[in-house]
């Protein structure tokens, strides 16, 4: 049947050809084809609410997933920097927590030995103070020469002075942390024949992390630098981190249609892991023509700070 048909008696529905239902009494009498009258029960059950009609800034919740991973700027990958054999490894396990200076390896080297040995031999000319002129010149070049190739070899200031005291090589060489955090990453093996270049550690300082979140491009309005982000772990249920939007990625995933979003967050009691998934919520208000707010300025005119 078709409400909008009434008629004065009992009848058919011309369009339909339904047989026409009386009207109740006091049901929908003055109704017009758009409204809707409910009795008191049908209120309540339909649980209808009403709200005042008022103006404010539109508010947004934007989701976005993604995975925690080490701070790019706080990691350090520990390389050989010349040719030898590891006689020891005093980090033997990744997940060693290391503090700068502490000792990775123990490295035997046949070019380090002779390297030593050029040292010693310009330290002992200049020393002896029996050159001069050209020759005392060119002694000192040499040692300078020396001292730098060792330091170019990761040798510290301290280690070429006990060098040069002892007036002995030595075979071995300590490589030490150049940071302190965790070792993520052992790449060699105690006895291991290494090259110059050949990767041996990766130590990430983990005090503070990057949260990479994927987030739609119809989401990129609502985002901006320094906006604060909510997010949350399966590890720690109940418990919300928070951190600030630091990079927003430049370039669209094609695939994912996902930009990346970089939130860095302090990190001191460690819960936070590399490598965990994480769902996060960036909170965003819009005034007139659709600007942003920061949450600081709520209430105030955004075009004020202009």
């Amino acid at each position: 049947m078709h409400p909008q048909i009434r008629m004065p008696g009992p009848g058919q529905c011309p369009i339909c050809g339904m047989d026409l239902i009386p009207l109740v009494s006091g049901g929908s009498d003055g109704a017009g084809p758009r409204e809707l009258i409910m009795s008191a029960t049908a209120r309540r059950l339909a649980d209808v609410e009403t709200s005042l009609v008022e103006e404010k800034y539109v508010h947004v919740r934007v989701p976005m997933f993604g995975k925690v991973q080490p701070d790019e700027r706080k990691v350090a990958e520990i390389t050989a920097r010349f040719p030898g054999r590891l006689e020891r490894l005093f980090v033997d396990f990744t997940g060693t927590l290391v503090k700068k200076g502490d000792h990775l390896a123990m490295i035997y080297s046949p070019e380090l030995l002779t390297a030593q040995s050029a040292l010693i031999t310009a330290y002992k000319r200049v020393s002896g103070g029996r050159e001069s002129g050209f020759m005392a010149q060119s002694a000192r070049g040499a040692l300078d020469a020396a001292r730098d190739r060792l330091q170019l070899w990761g040798l510290t200031d301290k280690q070429i002075a006990e060098i040069e005291k002892s007036k002995e090589p030595s075979d071995t060489v300590q490589i030490d942390a150049p940071i302190g955090g965790i070792v993520i990453e052992k790449l060699v093996q105690e006895g291991e024949y290494v090259k110059e270049g050949t990767p041996m550690f990766r130590i990430a300082e983990l005090s503070s992390v990057w949260v990479m979140l994927d987030a739609y491009e119809k989401d990129l309005p609502w985002l901006r630098y320094g906006q604060s982000v909510e997010f949350t772990s399966e590890s720690y249920p109940g418990k919300v981190f928070e951190g600030k939007i630091a990079f927003i990625s430049p370039v669209l995933d094609p695939k994912t249609r996902t930009v990346k979003v970089r939130v860095n967050v302090p990190n001191p009691d460690l819960l936070l892991k590399p490598g965990m998934f994480v769902r996060g919520v960036a909170s965003a208000e819009a005034a007139e023509n659709g600007v942003v707010l920061d949450s600081s300025l709520k209430g105030k005119d955004p075009f004020a700070f202009e």
